[in-house]
Order: C-alpha cells, then structure tokens, then sequence
C-alpha cells in the first residue's frame, strides 16, 4: 500500500498554524491553531491582566476557502480568558474571523469576487450558503471600508470598479474597487452602497493620490458613471472593458433587435 503526500500552500495569517488534515463528507477540515497574547484586556472592566485560561474541550467549525472545488472548514479549539479583577470569562477571538460569524476572512473575499457579474442569490446557491450570509458580508465589509486604510505604500498599476447585486428584482446594490495587479489573486480594496459615481468615487477616494496617479488600466462594464469617476480620479490610466460586459452587451442589443424585427402573429 502507497502513500500519497500533497502539499498544500495554505497562505494563513501569520501567527496561525496548520494541524490535522480531515476529509469529510463533501469537503475538507484542517485543525488550526494560533499564537495567543500573554496579556489580555478585560472587556467589561477594562483592566489588564496576564492571560488566565479556562478549560474549554468545545471545537468550532467555520467556513474558509473552497479547496479542489470542494468547501473547506478551519476547525478549532474556543479559548477562554478569565479575568482575575472581577471574574468575567471571555473568548479569545481568532486572528483569521470576526466575532458572531461562522467563516474566515478568507471567505469572505471569496464571495465578494465572486458576486462580480452574479447576485447574492446565486453566490449563495453556488457556495451552498443563504443568501442572507452574502449580504451579511456585504454589509460587514462597507462598515469596514469606514474604518480601515488602504496601505498608502501599495504599489497598484491595474484596478476593477464594478457593481454588485445583492438580490434579485431589489434595489440593492454596491460599488467594490478591487486591486487586480496580481490577476490570479485579486484583492478588495473597497465597497460602497449605489452604483452611481457618487459611489465609484468614494471608493477610489480611499487610495491617496500618489496611488490613483499610478493606476495605469482600470476594468469596469460600461457604466458611465464608473467611467466617469475613473476619468476623473484615474488621470494615467487607460479604460478597459473586460471582454463579459462586451459580450453581455452585445447580446442584449441582439435580442433587442430580435423583437423588434418579428411581427407579432394574430390568431386565425
């Protein structure tokens, strides 16, 4: 009997490490493991202390990166820290989630590229999440926007400003700027509510100047008001319309076409 070894780059956040490997019904399970603080502050009396464990056998399971075209799952022990001051016990929250979600950060960059050109219901069926979860990231992900700073140091020569449909026959949509210089691996940079160019601008107000000037290609449908914002805020960078949106228009046109060249038949 052989034995097969498959390397696997699994790119964790630093401080986080790989254990067991399972093959479970339909997908795959990695224990993980991450570097824990030696001191921790208490989150109702605010004090400082050296990190006191509580025994804690619960394991929990959230969803990270399809891995073969099948779902994969972080799998983790729940560390608890009491507090010495006044006794409240509190989770230690791992440095690859958020609090109250069920999936990886990881994950959540997975949907978002992947709502690019679909809607959230379809996301939700390929994915085999609710629709609801789509959203719910969506959400996350503009709060986040408000707070967090793109690194003024990164280097972007190709970005994407594109819609996403968050349900169908709703109302509901956002605004993502994505960096695709490394095509294989595309990053979100942003997200804002609309698709109009009050929203393609608020997203590409989020790279300083420096950044924007250095943009050489920008990928967006044929929006004008994307194409609008980026003429504005992108001035060395060239418009590219990716060859879907071509196709996609074209075939409206088409179809357009189509019903206005055949008469409607009358019945005898």
């Amino acid at each position: 009997m052989t034995t097969t070894t498959i390397a696997i780059d699994m790119d964790v956040p630093a401080g986080v490490s790989v254990g067991e490997y399972e093959r479970i019904d339909g997908g795959h399970a990695f224990h993980v493991s991450w570097e824990l603080p030696d001191n921790l502050c208490c989150e109702t009396c605010q004090r400082e202390s050296r990190l006191q464990l509580v025994e804690k056998n619960k394991f929990l399971s959230i969803r990270d990166l399809d891995l073969w075209g099948k779902p994969s799952f972080f799998v983790y022990q729940e560390v608890y820290h009491r507090c010495p001051s006044c006794g409240h016990r509190q989770s230690l929250l791992p440095p690859f989630k958020r609090r109250d979600v069920k999936y990886t950060f990881r994950f959540e960059e997975q949907v978002l590229v992947s709502l690019i050109g679909s809607t959230a219901e379809d996301v939700a069926v390929r994915l085999g999440i609710a629709a609801e979860t789509v959203e719910r990231i969506v959400k996350n992900r503009i709060e986040d926007a408000k707070a967090k700073q793109i690194d003024p140091q990164r280097k972007i020569e190709r970005l994407g400003l594109d819609e996403i449909s968050l349900r169908k026959g709703h109302k509901g949509y956002a605004t993502i700027l994505t960096d695709l210089t490394n095509g294989e691996r595309p990053e979100i940079l942003a997200l804002s509510k609309g698709r109009d160019e009050a929203a393609g601008r608020a997203c590409l107000e989020r790279l300083s100047a420096q950044q924007r000037a250095g943009v050489r290609w920008h990928h967006t449908d044929m929006s004008p008001a994307y194409l609008k914002a980026c003429g504005v805020h992108l001035p060395n960078s060239q418009s590219v319309i990716d060859r879907f949106h071509v196709a996609k228009k074209l075939g409206e046109v088409a179809d357009d076409l189509r019903k206005k060249t055949i008469e409607p038949t009358s019945e005898v």
